[in-house]
């Protein structure tokens, strides 16, 4: 499977909500996560390893009361590494209703994202 194809697969399930999943079929065991330096050490910061990435997923998934929508761009590809732009709408169950907006950038190896490393603004 080509960078195009698992990035392109990504983006489709991304666009259904349908993350875990996509964690399951698209990521290598080892996949490490990587959050913007002030978020690093807070609950949602780096990891290693697919089962810490689906960790990660569900602890983010427990603060959101209700999900809005997802919109993501297609992806942009160059080599073995792709980004996309994803906008989540969710109402948190601490901060009210939120747009977040993030660059996500992926490195893919062996036909399975190693990497994943997000791009936001905090606060």
């Amino acid at each position: 499977m080509s960078t195009e194809t698992v990035a392109k697969r990504l983006v489709a399930m991304c666009r259904h909500g349908q993350f875990e999943e996509a964690q399951h079929e698209l990521y290598a065991k080892d996949a490490v996560s990587i959050e913007p330096e002030a978020a690093a050490n807070g609950p949602m910061g780096n990891v290693k390893g697919l089962d810490a990435i689906l960790e990660k997923g569900k602890r983010f998934q427990a603060g959101v009361a209700q999900f809005h929508g997802v919109e993501v761009s297609d992806p942009l590809v160059a080599g073995n590494w792709f980004s996309v732009v994803m906008t989540l709408d969710v109402t948190m169950k601490e901060h009210g209703r939120i747009s977040m907006t993030e660059v996500c950038v992926y490195h893919v190896k062996d036909d399975k994202i190693v990497q994943e490393q997000f791009f936001y603004d905090m606060g």
